[in-house]
């Protein structure tokens, strides 16, 4: 099969096409004849050594996959040869087969194409575990999204609206937060136009919010424990900018804050089978009915996958983007 090999690892042009053997499911998983590949900020990460796969994880770049089951494992009874699927991987995605945990895996919804479909998974189950489980965001809340214009961001926005909460979210460009307003965001601040928190705070009356999710990190750290009401919670899911800052951590206690965070990747076969199944009875449904989506902002072919990631690493992208494997 054809596969994006990132050799010793670098910038985007280490990212070369080459062959290697099809990979075999083992018990409990299934093999997927790829059709599209999602690319996420984790793949650059993995690519210039920054994020090493797990021990028993393919060595090869790409977390989501859409396409067609081509091969059973051992005790696999919920698919069937032939199924089209849309999947969570812990890696292999950038090739022509790949295998998935058939507990990660999840059907194409009504009315889907599958370059559409492979941009669902890293998203969809990052989301929902940080925003619903740990964030526990609820109806008649008020949320903090930063990116909001990312794949990320744009998901996190369908889901809170959904959850039935207010959204306010932080963007880098007057045409990015009038996209995030057509997604659903009751507020989109340019961050560029001033200090964030004093737009957020005079949007809100000086009551902050009840949760913020933040990718940037420790530039945003006091700003966000600023906005948080009391019993508020943050959620870390990345440090685009840096982990570490001096932060006054008074709040914390003055508050009642909660601060978390999490990464899916290492997360057990159990923990992420418990998430599919909580988006296959909450989040799928909305999707095949048109209530729920996503955007893909650009597609590349298989072998342009360093367009892919110089796209990704220079954030003029709204959205999803997406590799296609099989054209």
């Amino acid at each position: 099969m054809k596969y994006i090999d990132h050799g010793a690892g670098g910038d985007p042009d280490c990212l070369h096409l080459s062959e290697g053997p099809v990979p075999t499911p083992g018990p409990g998983q299934i093999l997927i004849d790829v059709a599209h590949a999602g690319v996420n900020r984790p793949d650059c990460l993995q690519r210039s050594g920054r994020y090493p796969p797990p021990p028993d994880a393919s060595p090869i770049l790409g977390l989501e996959v859409s396409g067609t089951v081509v091969a059973l494992g051992d005790g696999v009874t919920t698919w069937k040869v032939g199924a089209g699927v849309t999947a969570l991987v812990p890696g292999g995605g950038y090739a022509e087969f790949c295998v998935a945990p058939a507990t990660q895996a999840l059907p194409i919804p009504d009315g889907m194409d599958l370059a559409t479909a492979a941009a669902l998974p890293e998203t969809w189950f990052t989301v929902w575990a940080n925003l619903a489980d740990m964030g526990r965001l609820k109806r008649d809340e008020r949320v903090l999204i930063h990116g909001g214009s990312s794949g990320i961001g744009l998901t996190a926005i369908q889901l809170a609206k959904h959850l039935g909460a207010e959204v306010l979210v932080t963007v880098g460009s007057d045409e990015k937060a009038a996209f995030c307003r057509d997604f659903g965001a009751d507020h989109a601040i340019n961050y560029r136009q001033g200090d964030f928190a004093e737009q957020i705070k005079e949007i809100t009356r000086s009551e902050g919010v009840d949760v913020v999710l933040d990718m940037v990190g420790a530039p945003y750290m006091q700003r966000n424990l600023s906005l948080l009401r009391h019993d508020g919670r943050l959620v870390m899911i990345a440090f685009l900018e840096g982990s570490r800052g001096d932060i006054d951590l008074m709040p914390v206690m003055l508050k009642r804050l909660t601060i978390t965070g999490s990464t899916m990747r290492p997360r057990t076969l159990m923990e992420k089978a418990t998430l599919r199944d909580a988006l296959l009875t909450n989040i799928w449904p909305g999707l095949a009915s048109g209530a729920l989506r996503t955007h893909v902002h650009q597609r590349f072919p298989l072998a342009d996958a360093a367009a892919a990631h110089r796209l990704m690493e220079s954030s003029h992208h709204i959205g999803k983007i997406v590799l296609d494997v099989k054209s």
